[in-house]
């Protein structure tokens, strides 16, 4: 019978069919972060259960680490250097794999585990991020939990989960010059709404996202937690080997992956169809990411609170909209690629007066990529400040912050109320258009700002 590539992992991972659509599924990869990890590694230790199999668990820094000072376990968040010194010993208890503060393979746990082959075609992986979902590029299913499963997943290598619905996004034709994955993504939720994706996982399929480099397939993914999805997936390709061949944690040779795609006859429950080449580069008015139009377009009408928030009217056009600060970062788009991007924009350029320009690394092994190739230079020369790896500033747990209602273009994946600090007005947007924006002082669209 003709099967979906979910459907294949899914079968291949049935511990045991527990009726009603639920099942108890094998668990092949849990990754922790220090402001859930140990709460979870505290728990199972209290209850006097161990690890089944530390060499299928990993844990690292990168919530509330501090991207501007590394000395120690220095964090900006009150009471943030506790979660660090806890998990760091709950980990080396546990005798699971950590990816420490000072590590040179620290960074966000969607950069890293990619970077590291820690993730695999065909696999399961859960973690305590809803982000997860961004490891769905390489062919696994890839989903977030709670800290108890995670607690269960690493006792027992299962957890019970109800087999969600199945849908097919399919991107047909080709980007126009100056889109990407983001506006893909931004391009969907506007359609279909930040709930069309819920209680299924998406598969992304169509010649537009097979155009995509892993990077870029990554931030598709990563964004189908705005669509609610439980988790996205992608036909592996010989991009997605490539990228994998010679990561510390991948097998050498890599095992024959060729069977893991959507038979030609398989059914999705629901199927969705998009012609790429009609997307724009688009930038978030309201406070979804539903709430985004192309970046020469008005603000529509829209929920009276999301227009109050953000200070904007139906009516108003969001390009030349100021902005006072400008942030590029987080497991969306902090990657070398996402980098590149905007320092291309940047180069020869500055950013206007009275900005704050941030750019924040994916990971230290991005972050040495990119000073190789002098984008840190780059970045410091249009007046951006160039800050180590962590997850700062795409969520506000406390601590730095930028000034209460500021307006902030952002590469995040989240444009919440106070998402990124009390009253902060976050637009989201593709890391070119950040870079534009911040040169002029206002959103701006990338297209008519040469690199």
């Amino acid at each position: 019978m003709a099967k979906t590539l979910f459907a294949k992992i899914w079968d291949a991972h049935v511990v045991a069919d527990l009726g009603d659509g639920a099942a108890l599924l094998a668990i092949d990869r849990v990754f922790l972060h220090e402001r859930t990890g140990a709460a979870a590694l505290k728990s199972m230790a209290a209850a006097g259960r161990s690890v089944a199999d530390p060499a299928r668990v990993f844990a690292v820094m990168d919530h509330i680490v501090s991207t501007r000072d590394r000395s120690g376990d220095a964090t900006e968040v009150p009471g943030g250097s506790a979660f660090i010194t806890e998990t760091r010993a709950a980990a080396e208890t546990a005798g699971i794999t950590l990816f420490d503060v000072d590590d040179p393979d620290q960074g966000i746990t969607h950069v890293i585990s990619p970077e590291l082959g820690i993730v695999l075609p065909g696999l399961t992986l859960v973690a305590p991020d809803s982000h997860t979902c961004t490891q769905g590029a390489f062919g696994a299913f890839a989903w977030g939990i709670g800290s108890s499963e995670a607690e269960h997943a690493m006792v027992t290598g299962t957890l019970r989960i109800q087999r969600p619905r199945t849908m097919r996004i399919t991107f047909t034709g080709a980007l126009q010059p100056g889109v990407t994955a983001k506006d893909m993504a931004l391009f969907l939720l506007t359609k279909h709404g930040a709930g069309g994706g819920s209680g299924h996982v998406v598969e992304f399929a169509g010649e537009a996202v097979s155009a995509l480099d892993m990077e870029a397939r990554m931030t598709l993914c990563n964004m189908a937690t705005e669509f609610a999805a439980v988790g996205a997936i992608m036909a592996p390709d010989t991009v997605a080997c490539d990228y994998l061949a010679g990561r510390r944690y991948a097998p050498d040779p890599l095992p024959d992956w060729s069977d893991l795609y959507s038979d030609a006859d398989a059914q999705f429950d629901t199927e969705i169809v998009i012609d790429a080449n009609g997307i724009a580069p688009m930038v978030s008015w309201g406070t979804s990411p539903e709430h985004s139009i192309p970046i020469d377009a008005i603000v529509p009408h829209g929920p009276g609170r999301a227009h109050d928030y953000v200070g904007l009217t139906p009516g108003d056009r969001i390009e030349h909209t100021p902005i006072a600060a400008a942030f590029l970062g987080s497991c969306t788009n902090a990657r070398l690629s996402d980098l590149r991007a905007a320092a291309t924009i940047l180069d020869g350029k500055h950013i206007a007066a009275g900005v704050v320009a941030l750019a924040v690394p994916g990971s230290r092994a991005v972050k040495r990529a990119a000073e190789a190739e002098g984008l840190d230079k780059i970045f410091t020369r249009a007046g951006f400040e160039w800050r180590d790896s962590g997850c700062s500033l795409c969520f506000y747990a406390g601590g730095e912050g930028f000034a209460p209602g500021s307006r902030v273009i952002s590469s995040t994946n989240r444009n919440f109320e106070g998402r990124q600090g009390p009253g902060i007005r976050t637009h989201i947007a593709s890391p070119a258009t950040v870079a534009a924006s911040a040169i002029a002082g206002a959103i701006a669209d990338p297209r008519k700002i040469a690199g």
